[in-house]
């Protein structure tokens, strides 16, 4: 069984380098450009487009088989690009005329509908009967610009702990839960250290992981009005208390300290080699971990003064190029549904946006698993997903967030200093909707 190894392939479609020509994967029809132009759901040639590797290629396929054979008169190519040609790519495609039915999306979601590259689907969802809320749950509307949905989620797994069972045990401390405070995290972090040798927590340097503190603390990145909000009070004492992890507490490896473990060494595999006692990441690690000789499992993130938790995934929209509209949204929705998604978690490419599934005997006990994992907690955390402001400017923003943190993560700089600066270079970037 294959599934994706690490955040890098997991997340990387986010990269803006010189666009990758497209891998056609399986051919179920002619060209997009004899699609029907009818604008209902009849016969459609259609075409997808994806990011991803091997296990994406196996999941989306046994999907879009499923598709075919419950609705033959909709035909679909399959088209995957690698990751870091991706948005470029794509969006080459669309000002060609030549951009697919049907693309996946995730954080950079409004870059391209503010430049109306992809449609709004509030009206085609209502006349298919989509319930988005009753579907997906609380990120039902995850990917919306000015009150329009722009994308159906389609993958969707919390941010959760990954914990070292036997460390947790040998000094008596109850597994992590989502009652936890950051008193009572950082309290388990000092017992699980031992100084240059065993670390508590893998650490927080990751946007998805500091930013769900931040949310946790009642701070947010962009306020209601749609202005930067990060050289706030809550904002900096939620980065201050990841910083103080490291260079305060001493209870998570300093850059220096995880280049000592090997090259390319992060916390999956500082947690996968029993370096660190507690990981937070994505569904993805559970790959890394199948052949780990640690004995692990899994628990729902702590909490601060609420709970709040980072979602990752990604969905499925319509371009601006799409022939048929509606026959496009007729897939999404079928590759949305039940039937389709328990294709997601049979290959092991991720967690299923549907919640139906994310609760089903298939998913919580899957049949790749070489050990019983709690893996309810998917579902349990769903609830308090936040929803993170997927700005026309994310990629901008985050480069603000990578160039005005790097002094701070090497201890040079406090977290109010940083983001004051990064404050006032959003301000720039950043305008209200």
């Amino acid at each position: 069984m294959t599934m994706d190894s690490s955040r890098l392939s997991r997340r990387g479609f986010l990269g803006m380098g010189l666009a990758a020509g497209v891998i056609t994967l399986t051919a179920c029809g002619s060209d997009n450009d004899k699609a029907s132009s009818s604008g209902d759901a009849t016969a459609a040639n259609l075409v997808m487009t994806v990011w991803g590797g091997e296990s994406d290629k196996t999941a989306y396929q046994k999907r879009i088989d499923l598709l075919v054979k419950k609705f033959p008169e909709l035909k679909v190519t399959l088209q995957l690009i690698p990751n870091d040609g991706y948005a470029q790519k794509v969006q080459t495609m669309i000002a060609g005329g030549k951009g697919p039915d049907i693309m996946q999306v995730a954080e950079s979601v409004n870059v391209y509908s503010s430049k109306n590259q992809i449609q709004p689907l509030d009206e085609l969802a209502s006349k298919a009967g989509i319930d988005l809320e009753k579907r997906f749950g609380s990120i039902g509307k995850l990917y919306s610009y000015q009150d329009k949905v722009y994308a159906i989620p389609d993958r969707s797994g919390a941010m959760i702990v990954f914990y070292n069972k036997t460390l947790f045990a040998a000094k008596g401390i109850k597994a992590p839960s989502a009652d936890w405070t950051w008193d009572d995290a950082l309290s388990a972090f000092k017992e699980l250290t031992v100084p240059g040798k065993q670390w508590g927590y893998a650490g927080s340097g990751w946007w998805a992981q500091w930013w769900s503190f931040v949310y946790q603390n009642g701070g947010k990145i962009i306020d209601d009005s749609g202005k930067p909000a990060v050289a706030t009070d809550e904002v900096i004492e939620a980065l201050q208390w990841a910083g103080d992890l490291i260079f305060k507490h001493g209870v998570v490896p300093t850059q220096k300290q995880y280049a000592d473990m090997g090259a390319d060494v992060g916390g999956d595999a500082a947690f996968a080699n029993g370096k660190v006692a507690v990981n937070t990441t994505g569904f993805w690690g559970i790959s890394g971990l199948t052949k780990s000789k640690i004995d692990w499992d899994i628990a729902p993130l702590w909490k601060g003064k609420q709970q709040a938790v980072t979602a990752f995934g990604s969905g499925l929209a319509v371009s601006r190029t799409a022939k048929n509209p509606a026959a496009a949204l007729k897939a999404i929705d079928f590759l949305t549904s039940p039937e389709a998604q328990q294709q997601i978690i049979a290959t092991g490419q991720d967690v299923p946006a549907n919640i139906e599934v994310q609760k089903s005997e298939a998913f919580l006990k899957p049949a790749w698993m070489t050990k019983p994992v709690n893996m309810n907690v998917f579902g349990d955390s769903s609830g308090f997903v936040y929803r993170a402001p997927f700005i026309p400017q994310w990629n901008e923003m985050q480069k603000a967030f990578d160039d005005g943190l790097a002094d701070f993560w090497l201890g040079k700089q406090d977290a109010r200093t940083s983001l004051t600066a990064i404050q006032k270079r959003l301000e720039t970037i950043v305008k209200p909707a």
